[in-house]
């Protein structure tokens, strides 16, 4: 079923949109499609989530769950590939089958063949701006994540680099292991 979607939108409205096929993001007013994962896209985003459900005993791991955010002072909704918040950082609210009510601590972004690393790299600096603790931008081209951070500057990680750190407690993990998993190197 085609829907007409008016070009600007309360955040409520957006979040109330469920009669489409496509997946959009809320932008400055706007329901924005996201982009057609691909097989690698695909690939990647079902073993990180295998990864991070196989660590996971602390909170929730979600595949394009959208999030309640603000940026740049307005409401905005984007859909990560991947997020893990913590069940600490939700706290005593109810989970329904609803936006993310919170800044998760990591969002997952994998560039897909039509995105820049520019383009994503500004999404995630709006992520951190945003209370999300840690981005990692996936490139399967290249093999290497970008871990932004919002005290310092970003890494890029490569090989055996390990992506260990102190928002997922006890998680060792390379990128080699990874794209290893998804069948790409």
């Amino acid at each position: 079923m085609t829907s007409i979607i008016k070009s600007f939108l309360t955040l409520e409205e957006f979040l109330t949109l469920s009669d489409t096929d496509i997946t959009y993001e809320f932008v400055d007013g706007e329901a924005v499609p996201k982009r057609l994962p691909l097989r690698f896209h695909s690939r990647l985003t079902g073993q990180m989530c295998l990864i991070l459900d196989n660590w996971n005993t602390r909170g929730e791991v979600g595949i394009e769950w959208a999030i309640k955010l603000k940026r740049r002072g307005k409401d905005w909704c984007p859909v990560p590939d991947l997020l893990y918040i913590s069940y600490d950082r939700l706290g005593d609210i109810p989970l329904a089958d609803e936006a993310c009510p919170v800044p998760p601590e990591l969002v997952i972004e994998i560039i897909s063949p039509e995105q820049s690393f520019s383009d994503l790299s500004e999404k995630a600096v709006d992520y951190l701006n945003a209370g999300v603790d840690r981005v990692w931008l996936v490139d399967s081209k290249v093999k290497k994540i970008t871990v932004f951070y919002p005290d310092a500057p970003p890494q890029t990680k490569k090989d055996d680099d390990s992506l260990e750190d102190s928002i997922l407690p006890n998680l060792k993990l390379t990128p080699r292991q990874i794209f290893e998993k998804a069948s790409l190197l």
